[in-house]
């Protein structure tokens, strides 16, 4: 399966330590993870988007690029493929307009559904899908959903709007292909639907069956008396659901940053305001 990273943040903030330095950092896990790594990151409103089908540990441009993002919203991925060939086409992250989507997961027996569920994908939108993997498809088939509701340009959505149009979606999908597993013993070409989705304001992530961690605090952050924008949740739980920064990972990276796991099928939203929003499963 592949390995999961989104970062978001009241400041801009390098990410090179995460991507690259740290012990289990993504670069590192590559070596079982070879078939390409994508990093999207925000410069103002616009997603930037740089994508290899090689190993990350084996590529100079993953460190290169990864020693220069620099942002308040970052969405990194590397693949372990499961569905698709291995190309610059089925490489992730994927992006729409404003929208960013990595997926660790598979829909099994995806070719069996894939035309039942691209067919809930509107047409516009369905004509962008370049290659042939069901991470691809599953980004824009939730967009579809989102687009119901709201137009896809806009930055600010409120999350629990869009925690509830994804779930929705989600048990739609799910009433098709059959339910998602959860992480295990299980055989790798089970349903698994993990992801973190952006539009650079809003981010949301769905644990669904494959391990995603969350941090928003740490134990003391090194930067606490030179910081502008340090506040009491920096280095707590917070009271007010109002948080500086978010972290999504597929597994605790070390560091000072306090991780959580998420639960099975619970989803993770914040808004252009970084207010925190949790839906677990009931």
């Amino acid at each position: 399966m592949c390995r999961l990273f989104g970062f978001r943040s009241v400041i801009k903030s390098q990410v090179h330590q995460s991507l690259v330095n740290a012990e289990n950092a993504l670069g590192v896990q590559s070596r079982d993870h070879p078939d390409g790594w994508g990093v999207a990151y925000y410069i103002g409103d616009s997603p930037h988007l740089l994508r290899s089908d090689q190993s990350a540990m084996d590529d100079r441009l993953f460190k290169k690029v990864s020693g220069i993002v620099s942002g308040q919203t970052v969405v990194a991925h590397i693949r372990k493929a499961t569905q698709g060939q291995n190309s610059i086409l089925n490489t992730h992250p994927f992006q729409f307009g404003n929208w960013i989507f990595a997926h660790n997961g598979n829909i099994k027996d995806f070719q069996l559904f894939k035309e039942q569920i691209q067919a809930q994908i509107t047409p516009e939108i369905r004509r962008f899908i370049l290659g042939d993997t069901d991470s691809e498809t599953l980004f824009l088939y939730l967009l579809s959903a989102l687009q119901k509701y709201y137009d896809l340009s806009l930055r600010m959505i409120p999350a629990e709007d869009l925690i509830k149009i994804v779930e929705d979606a989600i048990g739609e999908l799910v009433s098709l292909i059959g339910p998602i597993k959860e992480r295990g013993k299980t055989d790798p070409h089970e349903t698994f639907l993990s992801f973190i989705l952006t539009n650079g304001s809003n981010m949301l992530t769905h644990q669904g069956g494959q391990d995603i961690y969350y941090s928003t605090y740490k134990n003391k952050c090194a930067d606490r008396d030179v910081c502008a924008s340090f506040a009491k949740e920096c280095e707590n739980v917070t009271q007010t659901g109002f948080v500086n920064h978010l972290i999504f990972s597929s597994e605790p990276l070390q560091g000072e940053n306090i991780w959580i796991p998420m639960e099975f099928r619970e989803i993770i939203a914040i808004d252009g305001s970084m207010k925190l929003h949790l839906k677990k499963q009931k």
